[in-house]
């Protein structure tokens, strides 16, 4: 600060004008861009406080700020910015503080210092104007000079464009992913063409551009704004679990929510149609409007189900009884009827479900199945939703087991985007498909994967349909058993291996209708229930037995095994709150430890984290879970290790990539599907009425594989179990299938 008697001048809300350097950030919100920073202003010895919203600073930056002082009780003087421009640093100490800060990747302290030892003064000039000269300081060849050059350069106009970006109400952290978007274009793309951004920026939703569109003067009937309106409400459904919407719902909702006239959505709903960005579709009372991608998808996966079902698949089939005995014996198991029943579809049929809950032997009869019809020379591949779930699946089975997205080679291209090299031009390399945990895959996920099935193959679809459906849109596996036109086989004796854990017990129980057994009974001690009556009581009782009392129950010193899952995201027991304390628990912040702080989360080496979206170019999936392993305040990026289906893989965060990330150590029990936890503790409360289901109880229940802990109420236990009324997914997938087998039947001699 300035000495005292320069204070005495000072008058609050007085006007200033000050030209210095950027000491020291002290607090900075990457979220809204609100920083507080120690300034040394030209020609004074003492620092003063800056504070403002800047859309990036950095510690060497030379700046001109225009402000009124304010005095604080706690912090004394302040001059709070209202306008702000850079300025080039003119001296040498100033430059070489100015590039070793951090904005130009892979640039420190050393390398400023040689770069103004040769250049001096004009050093910023020469790398701006004259880059190969950078090739005279040792140590940097080509790629680092032409690093260092684009490094300021895109520095410099990402301040001036996010200053412009930032006028029309984006924060520093959207502003920064609409220039990595757009570059040079992304104030042309704001001002003339705002609704792209719902479309192609990560973070911004329809919402967000269409209040910079009235900013810009875009009228509330534009049509591009109900072309995009249409398009993002479509989205919200699909995100919602839905295919499609009856138009006679979905239109007025529009209108109402876009505040036009019916007549002028109805308009633009027509060009869409014409362009074939929405198509619609007979109901039997109204019409179904669709988004293209899940039109093609739902229609492509009923044709190609179809297709596979009736296939001829190439050889005799063998006499079953002795290759079934084979299998078994191959397996070392006797198979029980259902099983048998199993394996020996699979031998007749292009396409078969195979269905069943915990302890019903699902693996063992994918073991036999795999043995047998290797037997037969088939080649077999192996593939589940998630990697978590394809790990398990390879452990279960001895055999390579793929994710999905792995299986079909997903790539992404500069320019290009997202695709799988696996399609209908370049099929997958095999004679059978099976899927395992099929219930999580989504419509759009489906028809990638049909697309890409030789047309000889047959498909074998694993999984539980008693769980939750995809996050995705649609319901395919419940769809396709619906439609009746596959084989289906369900599994439901529960084997006595399972009969011993009261984990299987009681989720068969709840299936049923019936309360779980809430009592240890002799040597099944895997399933307890933990009465607490109010909202923070549950939370620090999960908070203590995850920390402290279940580490010790299972022997171990590592909280790793334990994962809280919990019906909602926000009350105070919800995903968020309850994360807060665990980290603060498990993970508390110390002097040694690195953090980073994003809106209202922050960060620290070695949290358990989670991708809450699909990143085609990180490849990393929506309900990957990992732990930070490296963090760096300077650079302000975090790396996390995934744990994959082929090992271990480390992803690297920049600061505007942190809203892809959320805390895990709770999460919700919808991302938890395909997962398996040793241990899951779960809230159950009737402040969470709205999300007390059945399958969900049941979900939660299954995920765990050596210990269940609940801890709430018996009423809302007994609420979730009574409630069966499943959550109403438009789709019309199984009617397709009908249709497509009927029109087999007609078509046949």
């Amino acid at each position: 600060m300035f000495a005292q008697q320069e204070h005495l001048t000072l008058r609050t809300n007085a006007q200033d004008s000050l030209e210095g350097t950027v000491e020291r950030i002290v607090f900075r919100n990457e979220e809204n861009g609100f920083t507080v920073a120690r300034f040394l202003p030209q020609g004074k010895k003492q620092l003063v406080t800056l504070v403002g919203r800047f859309p990036q600073l950095h510690c060497g930056e030379s700046l001109q700020v225009d402000g009124k002082w304010q005095h604080n009780s706690q912090y004394g003087w302040q001059l709070v910015v209202e306008n702000y421009q850079l300025v080039v640093p003119a001296t040498k100490k100033g430059i070489i503080r100015y590039l070793s800060s951090g904005l130009i990747h892979g640039v420190g302290p050393v390398t400023a210092k040689r770069l103004v030892e040769a250049f001096g003064e004009d050093t910023l000039n020469v790398i701006q104007e004259d880059p190969r000269r950078l090739l005279e300081v040792a140590g940097i060849g080509k790629a680092t000079a032409k690093r260092i050059q684009q490094g300021l350069s895109a520095h410099r106009e990402i301040e001036q464009i996010m200053v412009a970006l930032q006028g029309w109400g984006l924060s520093p952290t959207l502003a920064v992913k609409i220039y990595k978007a757009y570059g040079q274009d992304a104030i042309r793309i704001v001002k003339d063409e705002p609704y792209r951004l719902a479309d192609e920026v990560w973070g911004i939703g329809f919402l967000t551009a269409d209040r910079i569109a009235e900013q810009v003067g875009i009228s509330g009937n534009n049509k591009g704004r109900l072309a995009a309106g249409l398009k993002y409400f479509l989205s919200e459904e699909a995100q919602e679990g839905h295919v499609y919407q009856p138009l006679g719902d979905f239109l007025p909702k529009v209108a109402d929510a876009l505040a036009v006239a019916e007549e002028d959505l109805i308009a633009v709903l027509n060009q869409l149609v014409g362009e074939n960005q929405i198509f619609l579709d007979r109901l039997p009372q109204d019409q179904a409007v669709y988004l293209a991608p899940y039109y093609h998808a739902e229609r492509g996966v009923a044709r190609s189900l179809a297709a596979l079902g009736k296939c001829p698949l190439g050889y005799k089939e063998p006499d079953l009884a002795d290759k079934v005995a084979q299998a078994q014996e191959t397996v070392g198991i006797q198979l029980a009827p259902g099983q048998k029943e199993a394996v020996e579809r699979a031998i007749s049929s292009g396409v078969l479900v195979i269905t069943g809950g915990p302890g019903t032997g699902k693996t063992t009869v994918v073991k036999a199945i795999i043995e047998l019809l290797s037997s037969l020379g088939l080649k077999v591949s192996l593939a589940a939703p998630t990697g978590r779930a394809a790990k398990r699946l390879r452990e279960a089975t001895g055999r390579t087991a793929k994710t999905i997205h792995r299986l079909l080679e997903f790539s992404y291209k500069e320019g290009e985007g997202f695709a799988f090299a696996r399609n209908k031009e370049r099929p997958l390399s095999t004679d059978v498909l099976i899927i395992d945990e099929a219930s999580m895959v989504d419509l759009l996920l489906m028809y990638s994967l049909l697309k890409a099935v030789p047309p000889s193959s047959r498909l074998i679809l694993v999984g539980d349909i008693d769980q939750l459906p995809s996050v995705g849109a649609g319901n395919v596996l419940r769809d396709l058993i619906a439609s009746g036109t596959v084989p289906v086989v369900e599994l439901t004796e529960i084997f006595r291996q399972a009969q011993e854990s009261m984990i299987v017990t009681n989720a068969h129980r709840i299936n049923q209708g019936l309360l779980p057994t809430l009592e240890p009974e002799g040597s099944r001690r895997d399933f307890f229930f933990i009465q607490q009556e109010e909202p923070e009581k549950i939370a620090s009782t999960i908070v203590a037995l995850v920390s402290q009392r279940l580490p010790r129950y299972l022997g171990t010193t590592s909280t790793e095994e334990i994962q809280v899952l919990t019906p909602m995201r926000k009350s105070p027991i919800g995903v968020s709150s309850l994360n807060f304390l665990l980290q603060e628990a498990l993970n508390p912040n110390s002097p040694n430890k690195p953090q980073l702080t994003m809106g209202h989360t922050t960060f620290r080496l070695g949290d358990k984290v989670m991708q809450i979206r699909n990143n085609y170019q990180k490849f990393v999936w929506n309900g990957d879970i990992g732990h930070i392993r490296q963090l760096d305040e300077e650079e302000r990026q975090l790396t996390v290790e995934f744990q994959e289906d082929e090992g271990a893989r480390l992803v690297t965060y920049e600061s505007a990539d942190l809203d892809e990330l959320v805390l895990a150590y709770a999460t919700s029990v919808h991302k938890s599907q395909g997962s398996e936890f040793p241990a899951v503790v779960m809230p159950v409360s009737t402040q969470h009425y709205i999300m007390l289901q059945r399958n969900l109880l049941y979900t939660a229940i299954t995920r765990a594989k050596q210990l269940v802990v609940l801890v709430g109420t018996k009423k809302a236990i007994a609420i979730a179990v009574r409630n069966i009324k499943p959550v109403k997914r438009y789709s019309l997938l199984a009617e397709r299938l009908q249709a497509e087998a009927k029109a087999e039947l007609e078509l046949a001699p």
